[in-house]
């Protein structure tokens, strides 16, 4: 089902009159100025992407300007009232100068256009103009004519409701959710999944250049290899020569459903009773949902089950606006190879009505839960979990592996949550780093330790620093459940701890970063550089700060040599990275050299 609510992904072509927009005159200096700073601004790499709209829509803001903006706001000395009266006039000025400037701009709210769909922003929307003017289409693909309402616009962008579909992209499905229309979770589930997949690795692309400033090359794998081979002697001569970055295909699932191995399902109420589902996109308006196609489907039972039983038990669910009622929500874990299954109950309140019955009833009915705990969260707050956990019913913990790796999975325990792309990532993530068994590895942001004990079953020895220290007594404790004595676990930033490893002799042959969102830390990568690893290997979760980093490694004294997307998240516009950076001119053990060319034969 698509966003234009013209039903199930089908065109409906020449259905209504279509109605051109048009423009008002400007001066032609002024309007060859204005596309030529909107060209400049907004137009990526690649599939020309407009700039400003998506990096406004991110608040993405360059060094430059933020030393600017900090220049300005030290030399400020006003009083308290001065401030603020000062901020009054600014904001009545900026309000003032945008509506005249939106009056100039060649459509308005309300107004309609049909418009060629040239691309798809990060947040998959599609991307179109009305002379120059750039409009963010929800629903629409590229390739597509479109005929659209304009709802809002800003200086540079606007965005626009999809109402007809003149010209349908080849690309174009029928999304088969139910609820795909109300539901935020896949945004581009209209979209074929090999047209996903050639997305994800383009829209990799464009950031690698456009944010990193890297050249992609054009060659396949094997001529990486050789590159790689190359690295390892000290073959400057022949690494000058190299033309950019080689970005694989994104390594996409056989069976792109049900991948999902966590379910967290808010809780509310309607006139019919107890509620749960997925908030309705843009809104905290909770759409009861009985089936998830990206969930795995004994979640759903379970999530189901849960639901029926509170309603039986006069369950109350919490309410945002008043503090009030029980329930806010129901979270599900089930571990793939062990089909073990733990239920949490996130409940405003440590008391639960009729405790010993609901517990009875999900033990008859879902036989596979192994562990039924509640957490406790009492704050005015969307964050799901509270600070105390405990457990009503089974173990604390369930197990699961990926390859040949156990982890027990607790309550609040991060664990990713596609097990089959994930054993994808990490077999690359390893493979990249190329261990012979005689290196030094340093895991920074090592989470409960998942990445650190892939690497161990290949290294000397493996370090792992992490800031969260429950994650970090999971990282201890899947380590002894493993029996890996080669890996050290460390409470602490990473940029504090590493340096202090440095002080007491302890050097990296490989570092591997797997930072959350918002990329490394800026202290971090400046260690990284201090300490000169041969090589980097980054698993990133995040194109635009990953292309962030490489530039700053780049400039260091790296290489990017390949990056490898990953879908773990289908028919979202989420995408996983694994790059891969050596340092300029180091030689590296002959093995991980051998391992490089028998890829190319391979």
């Amino acid at each position: 089902m698509t966003n234009n609510r013209s039903g199930r992904g089908k065109s409906r072509r020449n259905t209504a009159t279509v109605t051109p927009v048009q423009g008002k005159q400007h001066h032609k200096t002024i309007q060859a100025k204005k596309e030529r700073e909107l060209e400049q601004s907004r137009v990526g790499a690649g599939n020309k992407m407009l700039r400003a709209g998506t990096e406004s829509k991110s608040g993405n803001m360059d060094n430059s300007d933020r030393k600017m903006r900090a220049g300005e706001r030290k030399s400020r000395h006003f009083s308290k009232g001065e401030r603020s009266n000062d901020r009054r006039n600014q904001e009545a000025s900026n309000r003032s100068r945008s509506n005249a400037e939106r009056s100039d701009l060649p459509v308005q709210k309300n107004d309609e256009a049909v418009i060629d769909i040239i691309g798809m922003n990060h947040d998959g929307e599609g991307v179109g103009r009305v002379e120059g003017f750039t409009l963010f289409v929800p629903g629409a693909l590229p390739g597509e004519k479109v005929r659209v309402k304009v709802l809002k616009t800003k200086k540079q962008y606007g965005y626009a409701k999809l109402l007809d579909i003149a010209q349908s992209s080849p690309d174009r499905i029928a999304a088969p959710c139910a609820i795909y229309d109300q539901c935020g979770g896949c945004q581009i589930q209209h979209m074929s999944y090999e047209a996903q997949l050639s997305w994800k690795r383009q829209h990799v692309v464009d950031v690698l250049e456009r944010i990193g400033k890297l050249s992609v090359a054009t060659e396949s794998s094997e001529h990486t290899a050789e590159i790689l081979a190359d690295s390892a002697d000290g073959n400057a001569d022949r690494m000058s020569r190299v033309q950019g970055v080689v970005v694989h295909p994104t390594l996409g699932m056989s069976e792109p459903w049900r991948y999902r191995n966590k379910a967290q399902v808010p809780i509310g109420v309607t006139e019919g009773g107890l509620v749960g589902g997925f908030y309705a996109r843009g809104s905290h308006r909770i759409v009861d949902m009985n089936t998830c196609l990206i969930q795995d489907e004994r979640n759903d039972e379970v999530v189901a089950r849960v639901k029926e039983i509170g309603r039986m038990l006069g369950i109350s669910a919490y309410n945002e606006e008043t503090g009030r009622g029980l329930l806010r929500h129901v979270v599900v874990k089930t571990a793939f190879r062990t089909g073990e299954m733990m239920l949490v109950l996130v409940t405003n309140g440590r008391d639960i009505p009729h405790v010993d019955a609901w517990i009875g009833s999900i033990r008859e009915h879902i036989p596979h839960v192994a562990s039924i705990c509640q957490n406790v969260n009492t704050k005015r707050t969307n964050v799901i979990f509270g600070d105390e956990t405990r457990v009503l019913w089974g173990r604390d913990v369930i197990y699961d592996y990926i390859g040949n790796v156990q982890f027990a999975i607790s309550a609040r325990s991060f664990y990713q949550v596609n097990p089959v792309q994930t054993e994808v990532l990490y077999s690359k993530t390893v493979e990249y780093a190329g261990l012979t068994g005689k290196e030094t590895v340093i895991d920074a942001y090592c989470g409960i330790g998942t990445i650190s004990l892939f690497l161990a079953q290949h290294a000397d020895q493996v370090y792992g620093v992490e800031i969260v220290k429950e994650a970090i007594d999971d990282a201890r404790s899947n380590a002894l459940l493993n029996e890996m004595s080669n890996v050290k676990f460390e409470v602490g930033a990473s940029e504090d701890v590493i340096p202090a490893w440095k002080e007491q002799g302890i050097t990296a042959d490989v570092i591997v970063v797997d930072p959350p969102r918002k990329g490394c830390d800026p202290r971090l990568l400046d260690t990284i550089l201090e300490m000169k690893p041969e090589r980097v290997v980054y698993v990133s979760c995040n194109p635009s700060t990953l292309a962030r980093d490489l530039r700053i490694l780049e400039d260091g004294g790296y290489s990017t040599v390949e990056v490898q997307p990953v879908d773990m998240f289908p028919h979202t516009v989420h995408v996983e990275s694994v790059a891969l950076l050596v340092r300029d001119g180091c030689r590296t053990q002959s093995k991980f050299k051998q391992s490089l060319n028998s890829r190319t034969k391979a």
